[in-house]
């Protein structure tokens, strides 16, 4: 009897041993890779120079450009097959910096998994949910803050020169890009008469951006911003007519909005 029933224990034994396994789920190991951002800049198919009057843009301006700062955030990367997703979305946003070289790198802290992806896209500036005040505490991110009666949070974009006005005198100009704001004093645009923000970070989508992850390896593409393209589609941007500053005036944020549907590819 003692026999009989130590074999039903290690038959019993084996049963439940198995159907155990059965019903584990299966592990999946996903194949993964690493992906990064080099950010370049040009301007008339040239890299950009610094502090020189040597540009002339549409309108017939001389400009030169001294400082470059933007910010991009809620980078897609679109599968060849399946649903796009966001990498590193904890992040607020990647700041880019002319000044700063160690900022022409955006490196992804997800590991991306391995094939073909069509496409990337993002947003330039900062979304409504993300851009809030004092998100950033320190500089040179923090020196993008946005001023709090016009709409708070920070800059998307701010591009520093200077230009020849129509009596041949260099101009220092502001093409600052950020929140709008409506007023009712539509003639002096007095801060204390704003009646509504205009939220104008828009999403930049590169459809010929095909690329491969590959298992541990790491992936770049170069995304490069064409700086004379602010100022050329589908409006000829004029320095004499929109003047020095614009963070007050929605047209022309508008406007800037418009003409940066070209501005970025990928190189």
């Amino acid at each position: 009897m003692k026999i009989i029933k130590t074999q039903w224990i290690l038959v019993l034994g084996i049963l439940i041993f198995t159907n155990c396994k059965k019903n584990e789920s299966p592990v999946l190991i996903t194949e993964t890779g690493t992906f990064k951002i080099n950010f370049k800049h040009s301007i008339d198919n040239q890299p950009v120079e610094l502090n020189q009057n040597i540009y002339i843009n549409e309108a017939g301006n001389h400009y030169e450009v001294n400082d470059i700062m933007y910010f991009i955030s809620d980078v897609k990367l679109h599968p060849h097959n399946g649903n796009a997703f966001i990498i590193d979305k904890n992040t607020i946003a990647h700041y880019v910096d002319f000044s700063i070289p160690s900022t022409f790198t955006w490196s992804f802290s997800d590991a991306i998994p391995v094939g073909v992806y069509d496409s990337i896209s993002f947003i330039f500036g900062i979304n409504k949910d993300k851009n809030i005040s004092n998100s950033f505490v320190n500089p040179p991110e923090s020196n993008m803050f946005w001023p709090e009666i016009l709409g708070g949070g920070y800059h998307y974009m701010k591009i520093n020169g200077k230009w020849l006005n129509q009596q041949n005198t260099s101009v220092a100009f502001n093409f600052h890009f950020g929140i709008g704001q409506n007023y009712s004093d539509t003639i002096t645009h007095n801060v204390n008469t704003i009646t509504s923000y205009v939220q104008n970070y828009f999403s930049v989508s590169l459809p010929l951006s095909s690329f491969q992850i590959t298992k541990n390896q790491a992936t770049s593409i170069n995304l490069e911003m064409a700086i004379d393209k602010w100022f050329k589609t589908p409006h000829v941007w004029n320095h004499n007519y929109w003047g020095s500053s614009i963070m007050q005036n929605q047209s022309a944020l508008q406007t800037i909005k418009e003409n940066g549907f070209d501005v970025f590819s990928i190189k």
